[in-house]
């Protein structure tokens, strides 16, 4: 007689959870600022105005985007306004910095809005190795908030769970 497999995971009182569960669809891109230089080395005021005002924004609807110069060149703080000035309107979010800086600010508005409450004086495990690039900086953060709610964090999977955090009595 052969006996039944029993799940203990999905029978115990522990919470899973991946941040691929909350990540948000939608483009990730780069504007780099050097394609609006003269020789990628220098802004000149007058042609970058010009130049940004008869660009294409449409290209960014919808999307999120990094605002970045990917050149050693001296660029003004307003540079960086104005063109962001231009993507607002059009992008999902603007965040100046890299891919990661993009990443790890639309995961601060997801955790902002996030019910923590539910993980209240649970034994979490947080699951690594998911389908989307998450930063390292992104579940570090989702780790720091949970330590406020989780009784025990641990990463992994059940089976080989790492343990990181236990909520002392």
């Amino acid at each position: 007689m052969a006996e039944e497999i029993v799940n203990r995971v999905e029978n115990s009182s522990l919470v899973q959870v991946s941040l691929d569960d909350f990540y948000p669809e939608g483009e990730r891109v780069l504007f780099d600022i050097k394609d609006f230089l003269k020789d990628e080395i220098a802004l000149i005021e007058k042609d970058f105005r010009t130049a940004l005002k008869s660009f294409d924004w449409t290209f960014f609807k919808g999307k999120y985007v990094g605002i970045i110069c990917s050149v050693d060149a001296i660029v003004p703080l307003w540079a960086y306004m104005l063109v962001a000035t231009y993507l607002k309107p059009e992008a999902k979010k603007v965040v100046f910095g890299n891919k990661e800086a993009l990443e790890k600010a639309i995961f601060q508005d997801i955790f902002l809005e996030l019910n923590f409450e539910q993980y209240k004086d649970a034994t979490m495990i947080v699951k690594g190795c998911g389908r989307y690039p998450i930063p390292e900086s992104v579940v570090v953060d989702f780790s720091i908030i949970l330590q406020d709610y989780a009784k025990s964090i641990m990463f992994g999977e059940a089976c080989s769970a790492v343990p990181l955090f236990k909520k002392g009595k």
